[in-house]
């Protein structure tokens, strides 16, 4: 079980075509008149306008593989979609479930109010990595299909766009843990004619997504998979840097205690050397006897004068 999460700005348009397809089935709703299309979204719209926000729509369609077809009644589907809607913080708020007929996967399309029945905003915040997790979450709870490692897919089979985007993902996969930053990442990525474009944030130079493109055809990185969204990429080309960093210091280490050992050897063979040349100290009788001699011959250039 998989989410795809749409903001829209607008009731009218969505609501047109979720209902709309052929197959389509409405399977639940909440807090809305359902007389016909007209009165699903002035339903919404007048809720929303309890609180003007330029994007008061949310549009998510729940996938679920083609092996769980036997499994999904519509009671079924109706009901993890209710519990998914509850743990993403929409159990208070008007909504209608849609179950689409016109693919070979079941999925249903909810539309969902980001204004809630009390004129607050419904917060977005970490909206798609918390769908993400609960979607495992539910997944593993229910006993559904969980899709194959992308490793274990088979290339030959696969078909456009698919085809394009697991050479991409595996061309990411290869290249990251030889490089240690983006321009790395890129060069190497373009020998295999796949060109990156990094997505800015409004008019600042802040990146916030990336895409990549080949044959034609253009992904964003979450789309090809999680694990190549930038902000992803981005932390582990950080940590191959550390660790290239770390590996460094050590060989400079050694050699500062190679140049340490080298100079101990030095003052070693220098302090052999100048023992070759040693003059033994008198002890200290001898000693007192000179400085005796030097007083007396002061003393009789002194009786001279």
């Amino acid at each position: 079980m998989i989410a795809k999460i749409v903001q829209g700005s607008g009731f009218k348009g969505v609501v047109n075509y979720v209902l709309g397809k052929d197959k389509a089935t409405l399977l639940y709703s909440e807090g809305v008149r359902t007389k016909d299309r007209e009165s699903i979204i002035s339903s919404f719209v007048a809720q929303s306008q309890m609180n003007a926000i330029s994007k008061p729509v949310a549009h998510i369609s729940l996938n679920f593989s083609a092996e769980d077809r036997a499994k999904l009644t519509d009671a079924a589907m109706a009901k993890i979609a209710l519990e998914y809607l509850k743990m993403m913080g929409y159990d208070n708020t008007q909504f209608i479930m849609v179950k689409h007929g016109d693919r070979e996967h079941p999925h249903v399309h909810l539309i969902i109010n980001r204004i809630d029945n009390n004129g607050k905003r419904i917060s977005d915040k970490n909206e798609r990595f918390r769908s993400t997790k609960i979607c495992r979450e539910l997944t593993e709870k229910y006993g559904l299909h969980i899709a194959p490692d992308k490793k274990r897919v088979n290339r030959q089979r696969l078909k456009e766009p698919d085809k394009t985007k697991y050479a991409i993902y595996d061309a990411i996969q290869a290249a990251i843990p030889k490089c240690r930053n983006w321009d790395e990442l890129t060069a190497a990525l373009k020998k295999q004619g796949i060109t990156t474009d990094f997505r800015y944030n409004g008019s600042t130079n802040k990146i916030q997504g990336i895409r990549f493109e080949k044959n034609g055809y253009t992904f964003n990185g979450s789309q090809i998979d999680r694990t190549c969204s930038y902000s992803k990429i981005d932390f582990q080309l950080r940590q191959n840097n550390f660790q290239q960093s770390q590996h460094v210091q050590p060989d400079r280490h050694e050699n500062a205690q190679n140049r340490t050992s080298v100079l101990e050897n030095i003052g070693s063979a220098l302090g052999t050397l100048g023992g070759l040349f040693d003059v033994q100290s008198p002890d200290n009788h001898d000693e007192d006897e000179f400085l005796r001699q030097q007083k007396k011959k002061k003393k009789k250039k002194g009786f001279r004068l």
